[in-house]
């Protein structure tokens, strides 16, 4: 299977797909996201609490918001 063949079927399944399944797939992938983030700062930050882990990754979500 192509690349352009499996983003067909992709886009074909989501189509599919109920507004309510669409939506919830998008917030575990932002939830992905934002664990993931949660990691590199705490890789980057290994001494910080989770209210400080917390704090960093508000402030880097309010950054991508202005970008």
């Amino acid at each position: 299977m192509t690349p352009p063949m499996a983003l067909e079927m992709q886009l074909t399944r989501y189509r599919a797909m109920t507004c309510e399944e669409r939506v919830a797939i998008a917030l575990r992938l932002h939830e992905l996201a934002c664990e993931m983030a949660r990691l590199g700062i705490r890789r980057q930050h290994p001494r910080a609490s989770a209210p400080e882990v917390a704090e960093l990754l508000r402030q880097r979500l309010e950054l991508a918001r202005t970008l």
